[in-house]
Order: C-alpha cells, then sequence, then structure tokens
C-alpha cells in the first residue's frame, strides 16, 4: 500500500432501508476524518450492485432489507467483490440472533447491535463505538467464499500429510514454522484449546469440523464476541461438528469428545480434573471472553497433554496465552497470514516465541487429527 493509500479515509458503503438509520450512521461516520460514506443502498440488490461499482472498504450492513436480504447480500458480495463486511442490525429475539451467525457464516467479519433495541447508552458512545468498529473493520484482509458457504470454503482448501516434527529442548529453541509432524501417535493429548476472533467463526467452523468422531480430547473454544451471540455460534458450529458443542457454564467440567465454547461477557478459567468457572472480566479489558485467560488456566492444569491453536483476529489475545501453553510442553499451531482474515493474534504469537507450527486453515483440522490419533494409548 503507496503512503498516499494509507492516508486516504475508510471509505464505507451503508446498507439500510431506514433513512433515520442511514442519516444516524453517516453523521456518526462523517465526524470522523478517518472515515468517509461514499454510498448508501436501501436494499440487497442495490448493495451489490454499489459494492461492485464503488469497491468500498468496509459495507455497513443491516439485515433485514427488502428486495433482498442482507443474509443473502453478504453471500453475493463475498463470492463476488469480498469486502469487510460488518453486520449492523436489531437483535431482538432468538431468531434475529440466529440470523447474526447465519451472516458471520456467509462471509460477514463482525456483527454490532444497533442502539435502542436493549437500552443501549448515549447516542454520542453509540457513534463513537460504531466508528471504532469500522476503522478496525476497515484494516482486514477478506477472501472470495464460492457462495460464501463454508462447506464450499473448506473444500476449496488444500490438505496435505503432515510428516515429523520436532519436540521441545530445554532451552527456548526457534522452531520451523513449517515443518512437518512427527510421533504424534506418542502424544496423549487430553485438551484442545482454540482461540479466534475477527473472522473466527469461518475459520472454527473450518478446523472443528474436521475434527475425528471418536475423538477423545476435550475442546475449549473461546472466540470474540459480543453479549448474545455466543450460544448462537455455539448451535450453529453444533450443526456441522462431528462432536456436541456446547457453552461453558461455571461448574461444569470440559469433556472428552466435546467442544465446550466461553460464554458471552465472562472469561473462563480452566481448573483441576477440567472443571471450570467464569469470572467477570476487569474493565481494562478490551476483548471478551478473554483467549490469554483460558489458554494460560489450561496451560497449568494439563501442561504438555494439551494442544492449542491460535485462528486470526485483530489485536495480541491469546499470544501470550499461547507462550504459556508451549513453555509448558503443549504443542501450538497458529493460523498462516494467508488464510487469516486478520493475521494480528497470530502474527503476535510468532513474535513472541509461542508457535510450534503456523498452517493455513485448511491444515489445522486435519493436524488435529493427527496429534489426536495417539490420544489414550
Amino acid at each position: 500500500m503507496t503512503v498516499a493509500a494509507a492516508c486516504r479515509p475508510v471509505s464505507v458503503v451503508v446498507v439500510d432501508d431506514s433513512p433515520v438509520q442511514r442519516r444516524f450512521v453517516r453523521i456518526a461516520i462523517e465526524a470522523d476524518p478517518d472515515l468517509v460514506v461514499v454510498g448508501e443502498a436501501r436494499n440487497g440488490r442495490d448493495a451489490v450492485a454499489l459494492v461492485e461499482r464503488l469497491r468500498p472498504q468496509v459495507v455497513l450492513m443491516d439485515l433485514h432489507l427488502p428486495v433482498m436480504n442482507g443474509i443473502e447480500a453478504i453471500e453475493r458480495i463475498m463470492a463476488t467483490r469480498p469486502t469487510p463486511i460488518l453486520v449492523y442490525s436489531a437483535f431482538v429475539d432468538g431468531d434475529d440472533r440466529d440470523n447474526a451467525t447465519a451472516a458471520l457464516a456467509a462471509g460477514a467479519v463482525d456483527v454490532m447491535e444497533k442502539p435502542g433495541t436493549h437500552g443501549t447508552g448515549k447516542l454520542d458512545d453509540d457513534a463513537e463505538a460504531l466508528r471504532r468498529r469500522l476503522r478496525l473493520v476497515g484494516r482486514i484482509k477478506v477472501i472470495t467464499h464460492p457462495r460464501a458457504k463454508l462447506g464450499a470454503t473448506a473444500a476449496t482448501l488444500t490438505t496435505r500429510r503432515l510428516g515429523p516434527a520436532r519436540r521441545h529442548e530445554c532451552a527456548p529453541v526457534a522452531p520451523d514454522l513449517t515443518a512437518p509432524l512427527d510421533d504424534i501417535a506418542k502424544r496423549n493429548v487430553r485438551a484442545i484449546a482454540i482461540g479466534a476472533s475477527t473472522g473466527g467463526p469461518h475459520a472454527l467452523a473450518n478446523v472443528l469440523a474436521a475434527l475425528p468422531a471418536d475423538l477423545d480430547a476435550a475442546v475449549v473454544v473461546v472466540q470474540h464476541m459480543a453479549d448474545g451471540f455466543i450460544e448462537g455460534l455455539a448451535s450453529w458450529l453444533n450443526e456441522i461438528c462431528p462432536r456436541p458443542v456446547t457453552v461453558g457454564a461455571a461448574g461444569r467440567r470440559l469433556l472428552p469428545g466435546t467442544i465446550t465454547v466461553a460464554p458471552s461477557g465472562l472469561n473462563l478459567v480452566v481448573h483441576r480434573e477440567l472443571r471450570v468457572t467464569t469470572h467477570e472480566p476487569p474493565r481494562s479489558q478490551y476483548h471478551v471472553p478473554g483467549i490469554d485467560v483460558t489458554f494460560s488456566s489450561l496451560a497449568e492444569v494439563v501442561g504438555a497433554d494439551a494442544v492449542g491453536v491460535l485462528l486470526t483476529g485483530m489485536g495480541r489475545d491469546g499470544a501470550a496465552g499461547l507462550k504459556r501453553l508451549r513453555d509448558r510442553g503443549a504443542f501450538t499451531i497458529a493460523q498462516d497470514e494467508a488464510t487469516s482474515a486478520v493475521y494480528g493474534m497470530p502474527a503476535a504469537a510468532v513474535q513472541l516465541g509461542a508457535v510450534d507450527r503456523q498452517l493455513p486453515i485448511g491444515e489445522i483440522g486435519p493436524a488435529l487429527r493427527q496429534l489426536t490419533a495417539g490420544a489414550g494409548a
């Protein structure tokens, strides 16, 4: 990217059938010199055409649209002119929240609730939250998803046979992040910890769908997501994964062969016997649920019998926790840059020396199959 391009404001296309909402959004965006509205659409069909013509850096998309609904519009945009899409809609009941999950599955990179539906704060605060999210989303790199369906996406990703690997030495040694794996049948994997943020639902579906049906290891997933959407994500993942998916709760345990998703608005901590507690995050914690918190706790109680995986996402959350896992002897994997929607968290983990292998998203699931092949042996 040239210096001139880097200095230009992030261009946004706003898609909403409500003139009041479009006016609020335009005023909010135009208050930031780093953002600019380049077009508005009242329905999904016009949105697809506008994105093709204007090629914005971000699409701000309502889901409840005439002519063509938001989910179909997202699918078409991601299949023809892939663009970071921030869903900005009203989520007032369970069906709406399922629609939000479907939008993420179709290719949207993030979901944000419109002000007013649940008594949100002042409009100034809502506007600033929207601007902050747009600035972040505008830096995301996205890829084409044929029909924007996860199954189709997964089918286009290559996989390879993973062969011999290196174990940890007492002194830190920089690993060959692209080397194959070996002696995987000798690893007794009790738990797999997976962290993800922006672009995570796609990546999680790809990885979790590839897990073996006879998996003995417990799986814990931490996905950065706004309050109220984790349940829908878990329900969606449960439909496409070979193992049951549930939302974690205090007092429960991580069970072998079960995928536990950290709950909304809380940090999930793993204790002895894989018992779980949940805790309110500190006010200073930006990403919730916290990946570092869960990874670090699992490192203490499982250590070398764990596998840590850090997927696509903005920021650094998860890097320190993955390093803690690796320092305790766990095997660690990061998603590579080419297949990450945002190569922030994986890059931070690599820079920290927290990663044993860096793999394309399509190879992480097969790698986990191999790493768990000897579990319990």
